[in-house]
């Protein structure tokens, strides 16, 4: 599949079975693994469950025996950053990261919803400290006030040992924090978009000192993690958000290519299939784009290869299985289409509704519900339901896979799924 060949990063961690960073080693929610589970419970084929303290909807990341994921006590003003052994979900380290009074989120949100990231040598998080008094919330429709702050990225080696810590400026937003550190070459790259002076940011990994910044134009809260391809012979950084979608050279953060709206608020992820890069989102206007990513200066009305409105995610990112494009909506509505020409092959009501994005593996995805029942379906013309399993929580962080087996956090634990 050319999309796993255009991969620059994280190309050893296929092989290895890491999943290091939001929606693992290639930033679109695909493994390459073939035995992973399509059968569980609560208590059927676990391999353990932990519980995790506090609130988080951050997604686990994982690299060999360790397994990363962040959470926050905000009864005691504390963001965490916690390890655990991934044979037996017992706690290694945790760290305390951040210590602040709690910033104001969304009632969908939480206050340790970064997915961590990490390169096998050290793990990078993010959270937001508040600071300051409060302020009229920015783009909102009715006036309240809300805590504005920073935005903290913390880097700590695998044993536990802080190795730099930085503040890489203002973050104010109605709905609260979510960014997701992308690794790259050896940057560790930040998207500051909010609702004020927006930004995309490179830093060091070694030291966290700034490498690049790049001021987003249109000052709009988003929440999208960025994806790196090699595409027409340039290194593409492509992401929608702040009224727009974008690529830029990962590099030095020059803009190659971008495209007005399609609306004005993103928060899921874009995937590449080769051909066309493809977004969903967003709010107030609800849009599905395949773009051609080949383009120079502003492209909208240029390089939009298709388009519908029906069926569009907001907060879940979409997949790509072979020819096929997947996508839920939060209402829980599942579409597939064929990539190439937009043709929606079929749409079905998956149980409850959904926040977290899907997965894949083996030619089967896995689409996890607001309730915890993850459907997995064989991508294809004709909508097949190969199982549904049910946890009985709520869940909100994506699922990730390593080595065979499934991790899936709770609002209450983390569940390692599969064989020991």
């Amino acid at each position: 599949m050319r999309t796993l060949i255009s991969i620059l990063f994280f190309t050893a961690t296929l092989s290895a079975g890491n999943w290091p960073g939001w929606r693992g080693p290639s930033g679109d929610g695909i493994s390459p693994e073939k035995n992973i589970p399509t059968k569980w419970s609560a208590t059927a084929n676990v391999a353990w469950r932990k519980v995790i303290p506090g609130e988080g909807h951050s997604s686990p990341v994982i690299w060999d025996n360790q397994v990363f994921l962040t959470t926050s006590l905000t009864d005691q003003n504390k963001r965490h950053l916690l390890c655990l052994d991934r044979h037996t979900g017992k706690t290694v380290w945790d760290k305390v990261v951040v210590q602040s009074p709690p910033e104001t989120i969304h009632r969908l949100n939480s206050r340790a919803s970064g997915t961590p990231a990490t390169d096998g040598k050290q793990v990078y998080a993010t959270f937001m400290r508040a600071e300051g008094d409060k302020v009229i919330a920015p783009n909102v429709s009715s006036e309240r006030l809300i805590t504005p702050g920073k935005i903290i990225v913390a880097a700590y080696d695998l044993d536990g040992n802080k190795k730099w810590k930085t503040n890489v400026g203002d973050f104010v937003s109605a709905h609260g924090f979510n960014i997701c550190p992308v690794l790259f070459e050896d940057l560790v790259i930040i998207n500051g978009d909010h609702d004020g002076d927006a930004y995309i940011v490179a830093l060091d990994r070694d030291s966290g000192k700034e490498r690049w910044r790049t001021m987003r134009e249109n000052r709009t809260r988003s929440y999208v993690t960025p994806i790196i391809r090699e595409i027409g012979g340039r290194t593409q950084m492509i992401l929608s958000g702040s009224l727009s979608v974008a690529s830029y050279d990962p590099r030095n953060g020059k803009r190659h290519w971008s495209m007005d709206g399609p609306t004005e608020q993103f928060v899921a992820s874009m995937v590449y299939n080769g051909e066309y890069v493809f977004v969903t989102g967003g709010y107030p206007e609800r849009h599905i784009l395949a773009i051609k990513p080949n383009g120079t200066g502003n492209v909208t009305e240029t390089h939009i290869a298709w388009r519908t409105t029906r069926g569009a995610a907001y907060v879940p990112s979409p997949i790509i299985a072979g020819p096929y494009l997947l996508v839920v909506a939060d209402s829980g509505i599942a579409s597939c289409f064929d990539a190439k020409s937009g043709e929606r092959h079929w749409q079905e009501r998956l149980p409850s509704g959904h926040s977290p994005s899907p997965v894949s593996a083996n030619g089967l995805v896995y689409f996890t519900s607001d309730r915890g029942v993850t459907s997995i379906v064989r991508p294809g013309k004709t909508f097949v339901v190969i199982a549904r399993n049910e946890l009985g929580e709520p869940v909100s962080a994506s699922p990730a896979i390593s080595r065979g087996q499934l991790f899936i956090r709770t609002h209450n634990h983390l569940y390692c799924i599969g064989k020991s």
